[in-house]
């Protein structure tokens, strides 16, 4: 991009996700491992690369060690640059001493200084726990276009569980006339995906105002993006159709893992003309013995099957022994299925050891586990 039209990418990265139990228990949810060679950032950092920006910084939190160690200095995502590329933006001290961020907006404010560094005409604000692929460039020119202060990326959800988002109201030439967050009875469908592109010297201003008040949650969604709008600034809502997961609890990790499986699925990660990358471990070959059964079903590198296994995700490094029998289960790196387990609708967590004839649930359950050493769970 030239210099009229640069634009900086900020990744919020600092999410506990709570909700996803022994998955974020010792990890910030954005590095979760997903899809068998991934981590959930690693969408959003792809996204970043295929849209062709340049300057990325990646806003980090809740247990960053296992994330930053994953990002390094960018290389996998062709950031490691000596101007620009990627920087982890941690909390910090200052003369009025060290905080937590404590909140969305709060966390880009106390990074003025950086972003001001940079000096771009406009930012891109993003999440780093949602699976998805998405041009970048194509809202940035919708939000040229339309003259936009601010455009928030906006998907359609099913109706029953509009009340879970921050729906969007808008007019007929989408431009946004309400924000309604977690309605009761939405007005309609279109939830925000918590990506916005602002012009920065205007964003920064109300950054600054947000701070001063002592009774805002310094929020986008709950506070400066209503405040934008009241003040009766330009904002429009654009409409982004394809796959979009926001991976927030045990079940939807489960199923979007296992949505990789459908051939006709919309995320398509063998899209050659939008890689998704990600910091490779460099092992050998998975080995798949002479007895082995595999069905509809993702393995990755170091993996050694004698076992069977059937529309399951498995990551790096799990050993299958012999009579050991996985259904739709989701095995994260280093696990051992011990010979003649049987694991149904499972998510089995690193280096978990299945023993030999463990039974975890059964082909019809309705019922999702998450097996950690804290047990099993069943959700």
């Amino acid at each position: 991009m030239d210099k009229k039209t640069k634009m900086l990418a900020l990744l919020l990265a600092g999410g506990q996700g709570s909700r996803l139990k022994a998955l974020t228990k010792d990890i910030a949810k954005p590095a979760v491992p997903f899809g068998g060679k991934y981590r959930i950032i690693d969408f959003a950092l792809s996204n970043a690369t295929n849209s062709g920006i340049k300057d990325i910084a990646v806003l980090t939190q809740y247990k960053p060690f296992e994330l930053n160690s994953h990002l390094g200095i960018g290389a996998p995502w062709d950031f490691d640059k000596t101007y620009g590329g990627l920087r982890v933006l941690s909390p910090f001290a200052s003369e009025d001493g060290g905080r937590w961020f404590t909140g969305t907006a709060n966390a880009i404010y106390e990074n003025i200084d950086y972003i001001d560094q940079i000096n771009p005409q406009y930012v891109l604000v993003l999440s780093g726990d949602h699976i998805y692929k998405m041009n970048y460039n194509k809202m940035l020119k919708y939000h040229i276009q339309k003259e936009a202060v601010c455009t928030v990326s906006v998907i359609e959800v099913p109706w029953e569980e509009a009340s879970r988002f921050g729906i969007v109201n808008t007019d007929e030439d989408n431009k946004i006339v309400e924000f309604d967050e977690k309605p009761a009875e939405p007005k309609n469908n279109m939830a925000s995906m918590g990506i916005y592109i602002f012009n920065w010297d205007i964003l920064r201003n109300y950054l600054i105002e947000d701070e001063k008040n002592q009774d805002s949650d310094h929020d986008f969604g709950k506070n400066v993006l209503p405040k934008m709008l009241t003040d009766g600034n330009p904002m429009y809502a654009f409409q982004f159709k394809g796959y979009w997961k926001d991976v927030g609890t045990i079940s939807s990790y489960w199923e979007s893992n296992l949505d990789l499986l459908d051939i006709d699925n919309e995320l398509d990660i063998y899209d050659k003309t939008w890689r998704i990358y990600t910091n490779n471990k460099n092992l050998p070959p998975q080995y798949i013995g002479k007895y082995a059964i595999l069905n509809n079903s993702m393995i990755n590198e170091g993996c050694t099957i004698e076992g069977e296994v059937n529309n399951s995700v498995l990551f790096s490094n799990v050993t299958v022994e012999k009579g050991a029998i996985i259904n739709k289960s989701v095995i994260l790196p280093n696990a051992v299925i011990k010979a003649g387990a049987n694991v149904n609708n499972a998510i089995i967590m690193e280096d978990m050891v299945i023993k030999e004839d463990e039974k975890i649930g059964t082909p019809d359950d309705k019922s999702i586990y998450l097996v950690s050493d804290d047990g099993i769970l069943k959700e």
